[in-house]
């Protein structure tokens, strides 16, 4: 078993080396295995902590309903974040760099307690935030033509690739979270419109859902970890260079510009 784990590791890691992408792990792991899909993504962060690498959060992905509907699942995903994969607001990205990318606009937390309960609340939440950001999560997928199930997604550190932070820092108190209205734009064109309550009907419930499952799992969120809570809208798919701004009632815009 662990020699397939390091085995689908190496396949996903190498693919994301030379951008070039796999066939999907779904033939190697079952369907419902989805603790051996995480032991593949968990191989790759310990990887990649080894080579000197810092862990500066967690990714929610699979926040959509209808998403999770369509690949069969009752929950999000998650995903490590890492200091390399974090840009500016407007800090160019090497579009040659990624493989199939998509733009995503989300609300970050940054936290500022540590999330160690077995059970955590909204309070908790609230009480543990730093404040919000506006966030643009650049996904892609280190598998052939976006062939995913959810093991896939989940061995392939839930999609996740690149992420862009906004630079106004905002109090909880302070955002509607779940009414803030979101859109995602190129060179003026809207392209993506969503709302928070599209992310599970608030983000609060993403992040209280990550906060449990990383301290069951004897990694909880600590105090400086930055929370991307999921989707806003719809993805875009980035096929040139071009810059994508987000703009997030109450937290501003931020721009993700490829080069």
């Amino acid at each position: 078993m662990q020699d397939v784990i390091q085995q689908l590791a190496a396949r996903l890691l190498l693919a994301q080396q030379t951008r070039e992408p796999v066939d999907p792990v779904r033939g190697d792991i079952a369907p419902e295995d989805v603790a051996m899909a995480y032991a593949v993504q968990q191989a790759n962060v310990d990887r990649r902590v080894a080579a000197g690498e810092r862990i500066v959060g967690r990714k929610i992905g699979l926040t959509s309903l209808a998403v999770q509907q369509q690949l069969g699942v009752d929950q999000p995903d998650f995903g490590t974040l890492f200091a390399s994969m974090a840009y500016g607001d407007d800090q160019p990205m090497a579009l040659a760099n990624l493989i199939q990318p998509k733009v995503e606009a989300e609300i970050a937390l940054v936290l500022e307690r540590d999330l160690t309960h077995e059970k955590h609340t909204f309070a908790d939440l609230i009480n543990a935030t730093a404040y919000a950001l506006a966030a643009i999560e650049v996904v892609d997928c280190r598998v052939h033509k976006w062939d995913i199930r959810f093991v896939d997604t989940v061995a392939d550190n839930a999609s996740s690739a690149l992420f862009v932070l906004g630079s106004r820092p905002v109090p909880l108190s302070e955002v509607d979270l779940p009414n803030v209205v979101m859109t995602l734009e190129r060179e003026g064109e809207v392209l993506s419109r969503g709302s928070g309550a599209a992310c599970l009907g608030n983000p609060l419930n993403a992040a209280v859902w990550l906060a449990d499952r990383m301290a069951h799992l004897g990694t909880p969120l600590r105090a400086g970890d930055v929370v991307l809570t999921g989707a806003l809208g719809p993805m875009v798919t980035v096929t040139q260079p071009s810059a994508y701004t987000a703009q997030i009632e109450g937290l501003g815009s931020v721009r993700a510009s490829f080069a």
